[in-house]
């Protein structure tokens, strides 16, 4: 099935004060363009997360962002008494030495390197999985996302083809009475300059077989009628963005084709149609999956 390459996932989990949310972004790219933002307490098990992006959502531009916080994560804040002291000791000695009025030596030793000690949490296996589980939430959330946006895409790619298959029908139609039309135009105009008593119908028949072979378009309508069909049934398939656009390749030469041989007014004004429909059925399969 269709899905889209854009798309928005999130996930929420809660655990003994410990709280993590993790968003998903999604846009349209050729390949996986994997970005993941984290705290570093989370850092080394970047690349499990990646592992498990890559085998979800195949290819995009990925954004990962998770926030993690913790009402017992109190940081544990002392202060480095001996390394203060020191510092304090220091400033009075530099203030003497300088001859310098007392200053408040406190407060620019609570501001020197490495004063203040942080103890961090310690997180556990445990919350390694529920980093784990919630990720993989939001990216199965992205998913779920990217289905729904497919559909909408699946709905107007089927239109654009089938409006292709429509313009078809009604060259299949036209097509009879080309031929004729042409045919009786030659030998109208061949009438007009050499007369019809002077023209060796014989050799005429067979200059004018060989001219609308040239100009047959029945090869290029059988297979343009088969690459739609083909079309529509890819669209059935698991990520059939880059097969989709190969066979719309397929589409736009034998529209081509049909355009540089049809030599009729009318024809080429459905051909336009149809180049028109098959550039949108293009844009919109740069978000296909």
């Amino acid at each position: 099935m269709v899905k889209s390459m854009t798309g928005f996932g999130k996930s929420f989990s809660e655990n003994e004060g410990k709280k993590i949310s993790v968003e998903v972004r999604s846009l349209n790219s050729k390949q996986l363009d994997l970005g993941i933002r984290m705290p570093s307490v989370f850092k080394e098990k970047e690349n499990d997360i990646r592992t498990l992006a890559q085998r979800l959502l195949e290819r995009g531009k990925i954004d990962v962002f998770v926030l993690f916080e913790s009402n017992l994560e109190q940081k544990s804040i002392s202060i480095n008494k001996e390394l203060a002291k020191n510092y304090y000791k220091e400033l009075m000695s530099l203030a003497s030495e300088l001859n310098v009025a007392d200053n408040n030596y406190i407060e620019i030793v609570s501001k020197m390197p490495e004063v203040w000690k942080h103890e961090k949490h310690e997180l556990n296996e445990e919350d390694w999985l529920t980093l784990y589980n919630t990720v993989e939430k939001a990216l199965i959330d992205l998913n779920i996302f990217r289905a729904d946006e497919g559909k909408v895409l699946a709905n107007e790619l089927s239109n654009r083809i089938n409006k292709i298959a429509l313009n078809l029908s009604a060259i299949q139609k036209m097509d009879g009475l080309r031929v004729q039309h042409i045919r009786d135009r030659i030998k109208n105009n061949i009438n007009e300059v050499i007369g019809n008593d002077k023209v060796d119908n014989n050799r005429f028949e067979q200059e004018l077989i060989y001219y609308i072979e040239k100009i047959d378009i029945t090869e290029e309508k059988v297979r343009l009628k088969t690459h739609c069909d083909y079309f529509i049934k890819t669209m059935e398939e698991d990520s059939s963005g880059r097969k989709l656009g190969f066979i719309t390749q397929e589409i736009g030469r034998e529209i081509n084709t049909i355009g540089s041989k049809a030599n009729d007014a009318e024809i080429q004004k459905l051909v336009v149609e149809m180049k028109d429909e098959l550039e949108k059925v293009k844009e919109q399969l740069l978000n296909v999956l």
